[in-house]
């Protein structure tokens, strides 16, 4: 049992929370316009999960083969890091990620057979995000281009691959309604490599992080948060959404006293307390679509 434990703690499971509410986004946005399908939400949702565990896999052995992440990394920390921990065989984890990815394309080309072929185009261009962040011969992570995947992956692309899954047309609105949450999910990163400054430029790796330096690196994720909740604001104002979505802003405490410790000490677990706030508001947004589609 601890052999599976340790394969399902490698994947990062906890993490899958924000693909999930992507996924569920783009597709309560469809039920709102009239197009909806358990059965190929629950497949689309698959895909996107089996595709992030293969992303986190292939990113934590190159992060290991590459010198980044070691024991005294602050990641492996305060996370179960299995393969850090050589409590799963290194040479192994590439032949698992080999297969996630394989899975994830056949789900991807069936939802492309039966949806439509630009699906296929979509999962391309998710597969090869993945397999590149931290493999050669890209290794876009690298060179400060993390957090720009990261906020287009689980921002326009997911939300309106979802969208375009139920109702089989791209919407301009779901493109917009797709921007704060994946603007959250790229803080993630961002308060990552604030955390991991001094390390990361010990191992010769760019960041935004090290580009910005550590000051304007928390003004770069103070001023997004903010972009993050006004537009969610904007958004309401103008029509796209009901006033449901201001259930978001119950959430406005959490993300003050996170903004203050980050500026006070960047906590180790920084990233992890990104995610919290990103699943709090992701988990709003969706309900708030459902209480549009259920009441208007």
């Amino acid at each position: 049992m601890n052999v599976y434990r340790n394969w399902f703690l490698a994947s990062r499971p906890w993490s899958f929370s924000m693909t999930a509410i992507s996924v569920s986004v783009g597709s309560a946005l469809a039920a709102i316009d009239g197009a909806f399908s358990w059965g190929l939400y629950a497949l689309a949702l698959a895909s996107a999960v089996l595709l992030h565990a293969a992303t986190n896999l292939i990113n934590d052995y190159y992060d290991v083969k590459n010198g980044v992440d070691t024991v005294a990394a602050a990641t492996a920390q305060y996370r179960p890091h299995p393969i850090v921990e050589k409590r799963i065989p290194a040479g192994q984890v590439l032949w698992v990620a080999y297969g996630l990815f394989a899975l994830a394309s056949l789900i991807g080309i069936y939802l492309a057979v039966v949806c439509g072929w630009p699906v296929f185009w979509i999962g391309i261009i998710g597969l090869m995000a993945g397999l590149m962040y931290t493999a050669p011969p890209l290794k876009y992570k690298y060179v400060a281009l993390g957090e720009l995947s990261v906020f287009l992956m689980w921002g326009p692309l997911m939300v309106e691959g979802a969208y375009y899954v139920q109702a089989r047309v791209f919407d301009p609105e779901a493109f917009w309604i797709s921007l704060p949450f994946g603007i959250l999910v790229a803080l993630v990163l961002l308060a990552n490599n604030i955390r991991d400054i001094e390390h990361d430029r010990s191992k010769e790796i760019r960041t935004l992080a090290i580009l910005l330096g550590r000051r304007f690196g928390l003004v770069a994720y103070l001023l997004l948060m903010v972009l993050a909740y006004a537009g969610v604001v904007f958004l309401a104002l103008s029509g796209i959404l009901t006033l449901w979505v201001f259930l978001i802003l119950i959430t406005m405490p959490l993300a003050v006293k996170l903004l203050r410790q980050m500026i006070q000490d960047v906590p180790a677990d920084a990233d992890a307390q990104t995610a919290k706030l990103d699943t709090a508001f992701g988990a709003l947004l969706v309900a708030s679509l459902i209480l549009e589609s259920l009441i208007g």
